[in-house]
């Protein structure tokens, strides 16, 4: 028997220049007395946090800061974060809620503090299967205020923190639909302190999120479900594809030029809005192969070093998301060919191809001209490391089942091959 039912489920939202200054008055909605805001030291350094965090305490709010969030977080990060605030709770008041200002790391360490402050047990315990045990939260989270100061990871919408754990080289995460934020708060003016890549690599994870979310399979295709057993990915559906379709058609006019002028305000809004309705598209729908994919290739960077991130080795999560797109969305065109057409016009309405090549197509010129590597060989891949990357991809079923086109180890071992160069 097929499904019938999809979900859809988003925080609350709050868009526009200015709205980070409001986030005191959400908070004491809430009847918060003390909380805890994460962030990074990057971030920290443009002075958004500071700003925040004095507008929080103008509402008689305690506000305790740990800046030490790591840029694609690890379990041993995440860890150093969940033991602060711990420590911090047992000097003083518990927190009330947790408030998160940074890119989608930041976001995603505030939900695994916000979960273990909460609930018993390690990190492990709630990591997904196979690589952790998958538990499900007894407790409620705290309530979780996201304010992104990136545009793309679209973590302020989602149920997904995600995580490398280190020893197994590995980039695995935690999904549960208690780790959505109960309130998102996008401002553009936020993100104008991006530099040039970091508007690139994030640029390329909402492209990804709204094309993958587009083209995953029909949520009537999977089969029927107890209601126990419904997940957040659902599946491709009405109202995710009306986001995904919306998010694209600003990129198309924004993305651009965002990079090429990171003080173009009216580039930064369109593109925040696209972050936004990407990730309310995909935090439902789900994603699926340049996801899975992105997982090994940031797992397991060895020296490569992009301009605007810390000098460590490191392959962005847009980045690493985009780098088997153009080979992925060949090989799924034969399951939804109408869809990748659709895909492509809406990006490029230039666009009149009508073959397999078309979306790939579009994608390229696209990672082109905003300057992503050209190619898995760019970021130091080569043929002898497809069978480790096919290894890690097939390890995250979660992702892969929502492929409008189910892939074998074969099938992504040409995706990674194809995906050494694009131009």
């Amino acid at each position: 028997m097929s499904e019938t039912v999809f979900t859809y489920a988003a925080p609350a939202l709050k868009f526009g220049p200015g709205a980070s200054a409001e986030v005191g008055h959400d908070l004491a909605s809430y009847g918060a007395r003390r909380v805890l805001l994460v962030t990074d030291r990057g971030v920290m350094e443009t002075g958004h946090p500071t700003r925040i965090a004095e507008q929080i305490w103008q509402h008689g709010i305690e506000t305790v800061i740990f800046d030490r969030a790591r840029v694609e977080p690890t379990d041993e990060s995440l860890e150093e974060a969940v033991s602060f605030a711990r420590d911090a709770q047992s000097t003083g008041r518990r927190f009330d809620a947790v408030v998160a200002v940074g890119g989608g790391s930041s976001i995603d360490t505030a939900k695994a503090v916000d979960l273990l402050l909460t609930n018993p047990g390690e990190l492990m315990d709630y990591v997904n299967a196979p690589v952790g045990k998958a538990l499900s939260p007894v407790s409620a989270l705290l309530p979780l205020v996201a304010i992104p100061t990136t545009t793309g990871t679209g973590s302020e919408s989602t149920t997904i923190c995600v995580l490398d754990v280190l020893a197994l080289k590995v980039k695995t995460g935690i999904s549960d639909v208690a780790l959505r934020p109960r309130l998102a708060i996008v401002d553009p003016r936020l993100t104008l302190t991006q530099p040039e890549m970091v508007t690139a690599a994030s640029g390329m994870d909402i492209l990804c999120h709204a094309l993958e979310s587009y083209t995953a399979r029909w949520y009537a295709d999977f089969d029927a479900k107890q209601p126990d057993q419904r997940v957040p990915y659902c599946g491709a559906n009405p109202i995710a594809d009306m986001w995904s379709e919306k998010a694209m058609s600003l990129l198309a006019g924004s993305f651009r030029a965002a990079v090429e002028d990171g003080e173009n305000v009216a580039a930064r809004e369109q593109m925040a809005m696209a972050a936004t309705f990407a990730g309310l598209g995909f935090g439902n729908a789900g994603v699926h192969i340049p996801h899975a994919n992105a997982y090994p290739i940031a797992g397991r960077v060895r020296d490569y070093r992009p301009e605007g991130y810390p000098d460590e080795p490191i392959v962005p999560h847009g980045m690493a998301v985009s780098l088997t797109a153009p080979a992925a969305f060949r090989f799924t065109f034969d399951a939804a060919p109408e869809r990748h057409i659709r895909a492509a016009r809406l990006l490029d309405p230039d666009s009149r191809g009508k073959g397999r090549d078309t979306l790939p197509r579009v994608l390229s010129a696209l990672m082109m001209d905003v300057g992503m590597p050209n190619g898995l060989a760019e970021v130091g891949y080569g043929t002898p490391d497809v069978d480790d990357l096919v290894a890690g991809a097939t390890q995250q079923q979660r992702l892969l089942a929502t492929s409008p086109k189910a892939p074998t180890d074969e099938d992504l071992a040409t995706i990674f091959v194809a995906s050494m160069e694009h131009w």
